[in-house]
């Protein structure tokens, strides 16, 4: 780079440790309205950048890649996702996208086995009860039964990091571990957890009680759990999803709830355009699903920790080395 310091934009606010790190190392420019920028406002505000950190909120498709400045070498995530990005239009651009992996797996884990907990157990449920006066009127023996987790069989979509991460916590609460794969994984990893591999997902949904999922979105796993998969899952199951919201056919999932079909679900990702499906909406509203807002890996540690690695991406790109969290081109984006 010729400039002194390279000039890096900021997509979002990111903790105050994190911007005033950035502050010092490059000439930084942080979007403070911290709200999504739309297309026009986001090509404008990377004029003359070296450096664009992105979240998943930025939809960075071929046709803004082609829009941006020659001057912007690298696309530095901040996140573990990466399919708001259009990878193979990056590379054709000759510009480099890295992510932040790793980082997430153990809150993320911590907020699925929370979640796997709250559903069975009616945590949510429950703890409405006492904000409403007059509505509880005491113990019962035959009031807020759930349902024993311990015994139970989970199915685990996808056991990368985070995967693993959840099968270890969930064997602890005496929980069976399944996964589904293309590939199985080694001994090293399935007898601790005393996973059973299912080559695949149909077979797997019918045995689990819970499901969750822990894959990113494709082109192969967009509608992962479609309408005719969700129907095949095990009668009372309950489906956990904090990876991305196109892995589920919301109407299929809201139809076999309201059918009965399901026990409920815990999402924390969703695919509605326009804030939240209306019909995802109203079966929380009745306790028959948990809504949270995309708090997966959202712990001040975390956050802090994706903005250093952010750092050590852009730095090490910047001293002209292959920077060690680079998202390959085959790596394929949906976008």
């Amino acid at each position: 780079m010729t400039r002194a310091r390279p000039k890096v934009f900021v997509t979002r606010r990111l903790p105050g440790v994190v911007e005033e790190r950035m502050a010092a190392l490059f000439d930084t420019e942080v979007n403070i309205g911290d709200t999504p920028l739309d297309r026009t406002a986001l090509v404008a505000r990377a004029h003359d950048c070296d450096v664009l950190v992105s979240s998943i909120t930025d939809r960075i498709d071929a046709d803004l890649i082609a829009s941006l400045p020659a001057s912007l070498r690298l696309i530095a995530q901040f996140g573990n996702g990466f399919d708001n990005i259009n990878i193979e239009a990056a590379h054709q651009a000759g510009i480099t996208v890295t992510n932040t992996p790793s980082v997430l797996s153990e809150d993320t884990a911590d907020m699925a086995m929370a979640l796997m907990l709250s559903v069975p157990r009616r945590l949510i449920e429950g703890s409405q009860v006492l904000l409403e006066d007059g509505t509880w009127s005491g113990w019962s023996p035959t009031w807020m039964l759930g349902q024993r987790v311990a015994g139970k069989a989970l199915g685990i979509v996808g056991l990368g990091r985070i995967g693993m991460a959840v099968a270890r916590r969930a064997r602890a609460f005496g929980l069976s571990i399944h996964y589904c794969g293309r590939v199985r994984k080694s001994a090293q990893i399935e007898e601790p957890l005393e996973a059973t591999w299912w080559p695949e997902i149909d077979e797997m949904l019918g045995i689990a009680d819970i499901v969750s999922l822990h894959t990113p979105h494709t082109r192969d796993t967009f509608h992962i759990l479609s309408a005719e998969r969700l129907a095949r899952m095990k009668k009372g199951a309950v489906l956990v999803n904090l990876s991305r919201p196109e892995l589920v056919d919301e109407e299929g999932l809201a139809e076999m709830i309201e059918t009965g079909h399901l026990a409920g679900a815990a999402l924390d990702v969703f695919e509605h355009k326009k804030g939240v499906n209306p019909r995802l909406l109203e079966l929380a509203r009745a306790n028959r699903l948990i809504l949270t807002p995309h708090m997966g890996s959202a712990t001040l540690e975390s956050r802090i920790e994706m903005g250093e690695t952010v750092i050590v991406n852009i730095r090490t790109f910047l001293d002209g080395h292959p920077p060690p969290h680079r998202v390959l081109p085959d790596a394929k984006s949906p976008i």
